[in-house]
């Protein structure tokens, strides 16, 4: 369930991106450029996660490695889509 919540946050937390993208893009708003910018940003939130779950939790980092690689992995081919629609 914990996942599922991250994975969720992760894409408001894109949804955010492509609004401040628009919001404060001038005249061409680039929503790609924000798009592009929220898959390190969600780096960042992912290994924190992970490092939550290793250091209060109790988790391993092999318990938690293939968990991370998803949490990151769904939010982040999202926004590599939206990246390469809203690009063209």
């Amino acid at each position: 369930m914990h996942m599922a919540m991250v994975i969720g946050g992760g894409i408001v937390l894109l949804g955010l991106f492509l609004l401040f993208g628009r919001l404060w893009g001038g005249v061409d708003p680039d929503l790609a450029m924000a798009a592009k910018l929220f898959i390190p940003a969600w780096l960042i939130v992912s290994l924190v996660n992970m490092w939550v779950g290793v250091t209060k939790a109790g988790y391993s980092v092999r318990d938690e490695l293939p968990i991370l690689l998803v949490v990151f992995l769904v939010p982040a081919v999202v926004a590599g889509l939206a990246a390469w629609r809203l690009a063209r």
